[in-house]
C-alpha cells in the first residue's frame, strides 16, 4: 500500500482565462514542471486545467422585461468563450505531448472557485499568471493569484511574463 502511493504522481493545477498571461503561465509550466522528463508522458504530475467563467447574473446587474432573454445570450457567450479557452489549452497540451490531463469549467468568483478546486482535486501546485496590475487598479479589480497564495491549502507559482525588450 504504502508502494502504491510512493508512485501517486503530484497534481499540478493551472488556472487559465483569456489573458496572455494565464497561457504564458501553462507554457512555461508544460516546459519547466511537465517537459524535463522528456515527452511529458513520464511526468511525475497529473495536469489539470481550470477555467472559471462568472456567473451570467453578475454581468447583467438589472432586471426586468427581456432578462431571460439576455441571460440566455450571455450564458451562450461565456460557455462559448470558456469553450474556446479550454480548446485552447488542450491544444498547447496536444501540441508537448502532455497527455496526463484534464480540463474543468467552474463557475464563480475566481479567487474562492480555484481554492475550492485545489481542495477537490487535492492539488500540490496552483499555477498562475500575473497580469501585473498597478496599484490602483489592483484595489479595485482585486488580485486573484494574490488572493489563492494567501488562501489556497497548497504551494502557489505565480509565473510572470518577462515584459519586451523594445
Amino acid at each position: 500500500m504504502a508502494e502504491s502511493s510512493s508512485l501517486k504522481k503530484k497534481v499540478v493545477m493551472v488556472g487559465v482565462d483569456t489573458s496572455n498571461e494565464s497561457f504564458y503561465s501553462l507554457e512555461w509550466t508544460m516546459e519547466n514542471l511537465l517537459a524535463p522528463t522528456g515527452s511529458g508522458k513520464d511526468s511525475p504530475y497529473k495536469l489539470i486545467l481550470v477555467h472559471v467563467k462568472i456567473p451570467p447574473l453578475s454581468v447583467l446587474r438589472f432586471s426586468g422585461p427581456g432578462i431571460s432573454d439576455s441571460l440566455n445570450l450571455v450564458e451562450a457567450d461565456l460557455k462559448k468563450t470558456a469553450t474556446n479557452i479550454t480548446n485552447k489549452a488542450k491544444e498547447l497540451c496536444e501540441e508537448k505531448s502532455i497527455s496526463d490531463y484534464e480540463v474543468e469549467i467552474l463557475e464563480g468568483d475566481a479567487r474562492t472557485t480555484l481554492c475550492e478546486a485545489v481542495e477537490k482535486h487535492h492539488v500540490d501546485i496552483l499555477v498562475m499568471g500575473a497580469h501585473a496590475y498597478g496599484t490602483l487598479k489592483r484595489t479595485f479589480l482585486g488580485s486573484v493569484s494574490d488572493y489563492c497564495a494567501h488562501h489556497a491549502h497548497c504551494s502557489v507559482l505565480i509565473v510572470k511574463k518577462p515584459k519586451s525588450k523594445h
